[in-house]
């Protein structure tokens, strides 16, 4: 720490034999030199090695301050089948293999009623909705992440725009990513990285993660939707993705923006790993949404609406 002390006002010095002039020429040269220092050592103050600064950075204006509009479901692995009740509905055994999580229930068969009558391994349990991916595969050995969490938020779009956003409405099921993605540029919404371990660039593809990490993946669904169709052919078309922090004219409802984060218990050489969809940039994700209206408005216009950042009991 770096000190300095100046002469207190008033204390007996051989300055005051100095000539008028001369002595408010030396206070003007001493005052510089002070603020001089004082600059030096607070308004730009450099970075050491490790990030921080020589000095206490100013206080930010509340301008700057970083704001939060989420509220979040922790909702465990419950089960796998090779179902898929939004791309192949009826049709039990249809699809490649998904890890299912959220609703106990789903299967091949399953639809917005029979969803509603199961259970829930979400924390909140009031959350009934069905999430699943395509299962990981370590060789051949399937993995299913300890960590899964899906983040409901505002980010995307403006302020003006977060405080119009709308529930999701009941029964609305949503597809996001690209199965079907033949290189990495074909899923530029998915992206891989390693927890705690920032150093590593995510990517679209399986990253190589240390001995002490855990392989994470993320996914963003889009969030404005054409105020009428709960899914269409593609599961995609009746959503779209907020363009300069705006939804587009062709989907005008703005909804929470659903994120997708789930962390496996592997690392290392990522040639070890596929997705029963392909290599990992053809992750994908299913929502199918059964929260209850009430539960859902609620946390909508407490958290999100009024930018705050909830937990899973939809409270600050």
């Amino acid at each position: 720490m770096l000190f300095f002390s100046h002469r207190r006002t008033g204390e007996p010095s051989r300055r005051r034999t100095l000539p008028p002039r001369r002595y408010r020429i030396a206070g003007l040269v001493a005052a510089a030199l002070a603020l001089s220092f004082l600059q030096a050592t607070t308004g730009n103050a450099s970075a050491d090695p490790d990030g921080r600064t020589n000095a206490s950075p100013a206080p930010k204006a509340a301008a700057d301050v970083v704001r939060v509009a989420e509220f979040l479901a922790e909702c465990p692995y419950t089960h796998r089948a090779p179902d898929d009740p939004i791309v192949f509905p009826g049709l039990p055994g249809a699809s490649h293999m998904h890890s299912f999580f959220g609703n106990t229930s789903t299967n091949g068969n399953s639809d917005l009623a029979s969803l509603e009558r199961a259970g829930s391994s979400c924390a909140p349990a009031t959350d009934l909705s069905s999430y699943w991916v395509p299962t990981l595969y370590d060789g051949n050995k399937e993995v299913e992440p300890t960590g899964t969490t899906f983040y409901y938020l505002g980010e995307g779009v403006r302020d003006d725009v977060i405080k119009r956003i709308k529930p999701f409405p009941r029964g609305l099921r949503i597809v996001a990513g690209n199965a079907k993605a033949t290189g990495p540029d074909d899923n530029t919404i998915s992206r891989w990285s390693c927890l705690h371990h920032g150093e590593v660039n995510p990517s679209h593809n399986f990253v190589n993660c240390p001995a002490d990490a855990m392989l994470e993946s993320y996914l963003d669904f889009p969030q404005c939707w054409n105020g009428r169709d709960l899914d269409s052919a593609d599961h995609k078309s009746h959503m779209a993705y907020p363009v300069n922090g705006e939804c587009p004219s062709t989907h005008p409802v703005p909804v929470p923006k659903l994120r997708q984060v789930l962390r496996y218990p592997v690392n290392g050489d990522p040639a070890r790993f596929r997705l029963a969809s392909g290599p990992g940039y053809t992750m994908h994700g299913d929502f199918f949404n059964v929260w209850p209206e009430a539960e859902m408005a609620q946390r909508v216009r407490d958290c999100i609406n009024a930018i705050v950042k909830c937990g899973a009991n939809g409270t600050p």
